[in-house]
C-alpha cells in the first residue's frame, strides 16, 4: 500500500534531501514540496494527504502555527533543529519528531511506524478482539512490561491510564509512574477493549478510572486528558455502549 505525503521545509537543501528520502522509499508517493507554508496551507485546505513532513522554524508562520490553524491535520512528523518544540508538539497530536541533521534510518523507521497507523484494520469491529488478556486460557487480569532491564507485573485494574512519548509510554498506576520502552500501539494491543479506549494519539485511558468529563478533556485524578478529534466520535460512542450496560 503506498501513502501519499507532503514536504514543508523552507531551507532548500534540507528540502531536497527529504524529497530524496521519499523518493527511496517505495511505499512513499510525493504530491507536493514546499518552501512557504502559506502555500502549503492553502494546498492542505483543498487536498487529501496521508502524511505531512513539516519543518517548525519558518518565515511567514511556524510549523507550529501551521498545525493550530489546520481543522483536519494529516499525520504529522514535525523536522527540526530544536528539541525544544517536542512537547508543544505532542499536545497538537503530531505523530513523530524528527531532530536534524535526520538520517536516512530513522526517517525510514519514522516511516514505518506512520504507515503502520494508517493502515486499515481489516476488520473494524473491536469485540473479536475484546478482552484479549482477560479471555486467554491462564485468565490473567494483568501485563508484563519492561522497565530497564526487568520486567514488571501490573494489575489492569491499577492503570489510570497511559501517556505515550515517541518510543516510550509512561504507565500511571493508582501507587507509581511506570516508564517502558515499547509504543503506545503495542501496548493497546495487549489491553482489553472493554476496560481501556484510546482518546488521543498520546492517550489510553483506563473506563473506570474516570472521574469527569468537561467538554474535551476527561479527568482522572488530578488530572485532565485531552479527547482528540480522531477519537472523540469512537469515545463517545463507547461511552453510550458502557452506560446503557452493554
Amino acid at each position: 500500500m503506498k501513502f501519499t505525503c507532503i514536504i514543508i521545509e523552507d531551507e532548500p537543501l534540507a528540502r531536497n534531501l527529504m524529497e530524496v528520502y521519499v523518493q527511496k522509499t517505495s511505499n512513499l508517493v510525493l504530491l507536493n514540496s514546499f518552501s512557504d507554508p502559506l502555500k502549503a496551507l492553502d494546498y492542505l485546505r483543498e487536498n487529501t494527504v496521508d502524511i505531512m513532513f513539516c519543518d517548525i522554524q519558518m518565515p511567514e508562520i511556524t510549523g507550529i502555527t501551521l498545525l493550530k490553524i489546520l481543522q483536519k491535520k494529516p499525520l504529522v512528523i514535525l523536522t527540526t533543529a530544536y528539541s525544544d518544540y517536542a512537547l508543544e508538539g505532542y499536545e497538537l497530536e503530531v505523530f513523530d519528531y524528527l531532530l536534524k541533521p535526520i538520517s536516512f534510518e530513522r526517517f525510514l523507521r519514522a516511516v514505518e511506524k506512520a504507515t503502520i497507523r494508517l493502515t486499515p484494520v481489516e476488520n473494524p469491529n473491536p469485540i473479536p478482539q475484546a478482552q484479549p488478556i482477560e479471555n486467554a486460557e491462564n485468565g490473567n487480569s494483568f501485563i508484563f512490561v519492561k522497565d530497564g532491564t526487568k520486567l514488571i507485573k501490573i494489575n489492569l485494574s491499577d492503570i489510570l491510564y497511559i501517556e505515550g512519548l515517541k518510543d516510550y509510554v509512561s504507565i500511571i498506576t493508582k501507587e507509581k509512574k511506570i516508564v517502558s520502552l515499547q509504543t503506545l500501539k503495542s501496548l493497546e494491543l495487549q489491553l482489553p477493549v472493554r476496560q481501556f479506549i484510546r482518546v488521543h494519539n498520546s492517550y489510553i485511558i483506563a473506563f473506570n478510572a474516570i472521574e469527569a468529563i468537561d467538554k474535551e478533556k476527561i479527568l482522572i485524578g488530578k488530572n485532565y486528558i485531552p479527547i482528540s478529534d480522531t477519537y472523540r466520535k469512537a469515545f463517545r460512542e463507547y461511552l453510550d455502549k458502557n452506560q446503557l450496560g452493554n
